[in-house]
């Protein structure tokens, strides 16, 4: 049994940045070495620390305004309306999606939320938090809508200290983004600017797209005992076949395949054949990465500090060493990090 509290950690709450830096590549970046080694950069230092023909490889999913207000319209005349919000993550069918509704308890099959602008839907199905709404529109009308209607969806930790603005709008999406899909930003990728990427190309560093839709249950903390109990949520991924090939050239002309972001790393990860090669890809994902798993296809990640318990935490811990990440952040919450999606960075170089 490998239990969820060797993950835990104490964080002052002033260590969680609630916006990013300006420039983003002004972010600090805690560097950790394949022997443990801690140095103390900042992500304007890339250039520096990667070599000529490594390759990094970004997530372009695109951030949607995925948080919706609504009023529960009930078939039960003696039941009041309710406000409800809606974080919808995952579209099942043309006019379907999966959402996370607050407070969920309110809501039973049947019952009809109103959205602005006309839009409604009924609730199909409820697990806990979870419901299957139906939509009164579909294809791109429906995506239209919720894109006039809805909010960027900032992770509760920002949440609970602010509200969204339209600074948003900017500052949780990549420079890359372009496949619509997510409702949280693949956070490393936050800190790059185009002159940061113009120095990594004359550098000699390519970089490939992968696409992972983040969902929501990337913010649950595993609340099993046991993590061998916890149960990830299935995510859509791709990796297109001239992807897959620059990739593999890299890694047969020695260079190294550098992760900017978990969800990248997921995804390669999820493609990687035994021996490492990177096949085209198209599935869904539920990988779960702890300490003892054996790494296929990344040898530097480039990521954001996480969060106690989370899967993310417990991911850079196989990538690293518990004991290695577990002192890095001792030192990074000592020498005042910023955490979290808007926060600062880590360059994690994997032991061989």
């Amino acid at each position: 049994m490998m239990k969820s509290s060797l993950f835990d950690f104490d964080l002052p709450k002033a260590r969680i940045a609630l916006r990013p830096v300006s420039p983003r590549e002004a972010a600090r970046l805690l560097v950790v070495r394949a022997n443990g080694q801690l140095e103390h950069r900042t992500v304007a230092d890339l250039p520096m620390l990667l070599d000529s023909g490594d390759t990094l490889a970004v997530n372009d999913s695109r951030v949607i305004r995925a948080r919706l207000q609504a009023t529960r319209q009930s078939r039960r005349p003696e039941t009041p309306d309710v406000p409800i919000e809606v974080t919808v993550h995952k579209r099942s069918g043309a006019g379907c999606y999966y959402a996370f509704a607050q407070p969920a308890r309110r809501l039973r099959s049947g019952d009809r939320l109103d959205f602005a602008g006309g839009l409604t839907a009924e609730v199909v199905e409820r697990s806990g938090p979870e419901v299957l709404l139906a939509f009164n529109r579909s294809g791109a009308v429906l995506d239209v809508a919720i894109a006039e209607i809805g909010a960027i969806p900032l992770p509760p930790y920002i949440m609970s200290q602010r509200e969204t603005d339209a600074r948003d709008d900017e500052d949780y999406q990549t420079i890359y983004a372009d496949k619509p899909g997510s409702v949280a930003a693949p956070t490393a990728g936050l800190h790059f600017t185009p002159a940061l990427m113009r120095r990594l190309l004359q550098k000699g560093i390519e970089k490939v797209h992968t696409t992972l839709h983040v969902g929501a249950g990337t913010f649950l903390p595993v609340s099993a005992e046991d993590i061998r109990d916890h149960r990830m949520h299935r995510e859509e991924a791709w990796i297109a076949p001239e992807a897959a090939t620059l990739l593999n050239e890299c890694r047969r002309a020695g260079g190294r395949i550098v992760a900017v972001g978990t969800t990248a790393l997921r995804t390669l990860e999820s493609a990687a054949m035994a021996d490492g090669t990177i096949p085209s890809f198209h599935a869904e994902t539920d990988i779960f990465i702890t300490p003892g798993y054996s790494f296929r296809a990344v040898d530097v990640l480039l990521t954001n500090f996480h969060l106690p318990r989370s899967t993310l935490f417990m991911l850079v811990s196989a990538f690293m060493g518990l004991d290695v990440m577990q002192t890095a952040y001792a030192e990074a919450i000592r020498r005042e990090y910023r955490f979290y999606s808007y926060g600062d960075a880590c360059l994690l170089f994997r032991p061989r």
